[in-house]
């Protein structure tokens, strides 16, 4: 067994002309065997003489046929169904070669009154495509029997998905060099496949099934092929195998295997992300191309989370021209090389990349006169909670500041279309930067209502509002990533902290849908699906990571941070959603605001910038959005209706 197993583990294989010499002898032993049966074992010399003088021609006929369907090139170890069905392919035509021959040459053996019966022409197809099978199987078996036992442990695994790909993965688990991985199941939810066998091995009920054979077999690992699985069932059964303690892997898509083939490699440990996000959107191409071709686009904040992705998005239409804004430089560098390595159908000349701040007037009217763009994604923003708590200077001149430029040179330069990128956190908000988002929102609400209302610009606004976005620059599925890979602990802030997810493509993707069927002063609200429990998802990536909770990672619970919340909402009590077209997409029904106020107030408070006391911004920012309660912060002081009215802004200003 050594030197077999030193064998199949070198990193050559066996010569093709001894594959075919070695068929040539399976095919003669098989002819004479046909010929010794035929003749019920009683050979004369007549009939030893006969096979002598017909073997040749008839080895001639096979090797014709064996060198057609290429036997030889198969390498045995890895031998599959393509394989025998050549041998059988081979093995028939060398059978229908040779009984053409025989009716045309009546004299093929010596004594000349006979020719090669059918009968033996039909056991010799028998026999020598049972040995050629036969051969093949051995080997392989032999090959998965030395290359499994190389350290003693075998892994048992499972596949869900019976179909094709399914098999393709059996394949390449077994055909891995030194992997000690052994097929033991499939699992489909396919009822006509159920309790059938497929090279072997049986295919069960998931559902029934799964408990019975870990007990049996102790499985170390199930693998969801790349079958189409909503992601409902999806989650359904990694609950279930990762309360078993079972390994969920997953096999990519067919389209993104390499060269059309699965590598071992890419069979991975199933994600967090992958049960999070949801089933595929569906969007009205047709209608959004109409709107985009031939169009200058501006998206702004495009170097980051949301706006690069928009960007990738948008270069799937045929854009006249994309205008990408933001003042991160290495962001942007880092864009300008992901768009040269990944975007192959969209022209790089139609793309102008720009540094810039979009609270700088002259610089933004700059850029609106040289490009005169038609359509904007505005998703420039400072998002990041407990930063903008102490900052609340930043957060009005960036998400407010900045949203209203952008708004009044939309009105000027008669932009068709201002779709605005906000946030749940706007919604009944406890902190800056959400309440810097709804203020945006008001402004971007009411100028569009005064516009409709006095017929002085064609420019709608649209308002797009959603929860967290996975993958984002502060998604706490990366932390959590990296407190595992460190050993942990893995930080949570409350025990009751729940938050809405949604992945970045989904996101962007209703962006553009919405964007397309907005006709101004809309608020358009995603379906966000139901709410996570943080500690649940940290619970569930320990268990992914193949980790045990308290045994090899501990989680601590840091308290709210400044400004969160505990639970997101999309609308607030005054509010209301009417359904839209699309599923996902339904409309905030919302307060409308006097415009002349609102702009009023809203420049009151960015006077305040200059004199940087950020508790007069705060208090200023409470009477512009009343509901603006805030949580575990230094301003909550500021909430209490007596004091808020003795500290007014002129006070907190010493006036």
């Amino acid at each position: 067994m050594k030197y077999l197993r030193i064998l199949f583990t070198t990193s050559s294989n066996v010569p093709r002309w001894v594959i075919f010499i070695f068929d040539l002898g399976i095919c003669a032993i098989s002819f004479v065997l046909a010929v010794i049966l035929r003749y019920s074992f009683h050979l004369n010399n007549s009939t030893f003489t006969s096979i002598v003088t017909v073997l040749p021609i008839v080895l001639l006929i096979k090797s014709v046929f064996m060198m057609y369907f290429r036997l030889y090139s198969g390498i045995i170890r890895h031998t599959s169904v393509q394989d025998g069905i050549n041998v059988l392919y081979s093995t028939l035509f060398s059978s229908i070669g040779l009984f053409i021959i025989s009716i045309f040459y009546k004299s093929f053996f010596i004594a000349g009154y006979t020719i090669i019966p059918i009968s033996i022409i039909v056991l010799d197809f028998i026999i020598s495509a049972f040995f050629l099978g036969s051969f093949r199987v051995f080997i392989k078996l032999l090959y998965l029997k030395t290359t499994h036992i190389s350290n003693g442990l075998i892994l048992n695994y499972v596949i869900f998905g019976a179909g094709e790909a399914g098999i393709i993965t059996k394949r390449k688990l077994e055909q891995h060099k030194g992997s000690n991985i052994r097929v033991i199941a499939f699992f489909d939810d396919d009822n006509n496949m159920k309790s059938k066998s497929i090279e072997g091995i049986r295919i069960y009920d998931f559902d029934k099934d799964l408990k019975y054979l870990t007990s049996k077999f102790e499985i170390d690992s199930l693998i969801i092929s790349g079958i189409n699985l909503s992601n409902n069932r999806k989650q359904e059964i990694v609950e279930k195998c990762l309360g078993l303690n079972i390994n969920v892997q997953s096999v990519p898509p067919v389209e993104k295997w390499i060269n059309g083939e699965l590598s071992f490699n890419q069979i991975k440990t199933i994600k967090i992300e992958d049960l999070i996000q949801r089933d595929i959107i569906e969007l009205d191409i047709e209608a959004i191309g109409k709107q985009l071709n031939g169009k200058v686009v501006m998206v702004t904040g495009a170097a980051g989370s949301i706006g690069s992705e928009i960007v990738n998005q948008l270069c799937k239409f045929k854009i006249k021209k994309i205008i990408i804004v933001d003042s991160s430089e290495e962001s942007l560098y880092q864009l300008d090389v992901r768009i040269s390595e990944s975007i192959h159908d969209f022209n790089k000349k139609n793309i102008e990349i720009i540094v810039a701040d979009i609270t700088n007037i002259e610089r933004m009217k700059g850029i609106f006169e040289r490009f005169q763009p038609e359509m904007i994604y505005h998703a420039a923003a400072y998002k990041h909670v407990p930063l903008m708590e102490n900052n609340p200077s930043e957060a009005i001149k960036t998400n407010v500041k900045g949203t209203m430029t952008l708004a009044d040179l939309s009105v000027e330069y008669k932009v068709e279309k201002f779709v605005m990128v906000s946030t749940d956190k706007a919604v009944n908000p406890t902190n800056v930067m959400g309440a810097s988002k709804r203020i945006a929102e008001i402004y971007v609400q009411s100028l569009s209502n005064f516009i409709k209302k006095n017929n002085s610009s064609e420019t709608k606004f649209i308002t797009t509002r959603f929860g967290n976005v996975l993958g984002s620059s502060g998604s706490v599925i990366p932390r959590f990533k990296k407190q595992i890979d460190a050993g942990g602990p893995i930080t949570v802030t409350h025990p009751e902290i729940t938050r809405y997810f949604m992945t970045i493509p989904e996101a962007c993707q209703l962006v553009l849908e919405a964007g397309n069927m907005g006709n101004g002063g809309e608020i358009f609200i995603f379906d966000m699906g139901k709410s996570v429990k943080i500690i649940d998802l940290a619970k569930k990536m320990i268990r992914l990571s193949g980790l045990s909770l308290g045994k090899d990672i501990q989680i601590i619970y840091t308290g709210l941070r400044p400004g969160e919340k505990i639970y997101e909402e999309l609308l607030n009590d005054q509010e209301n959603a009417i359904p839209t077209h699309h599923s996902k997409i339904m409309i905030g029904k919302v307060r409308h605001y006097n415009f002349e106020n609102v702009k009023n107030d809203i420049q009151n408070l960015l006077d305040l910038y200059n004199s940087q006391n950020q508790t007069a911004i705060v208090a200023k920012m409470k009477e512009i959005v009343p509901e603006f309660i805030s949580q575990n912060s230094p301003y909550e002081h500021l909430d209490n209706k007596q004091e808020l009215s003795e500290v007014t802004v002129e006070k907190l200003l010493g006036k």
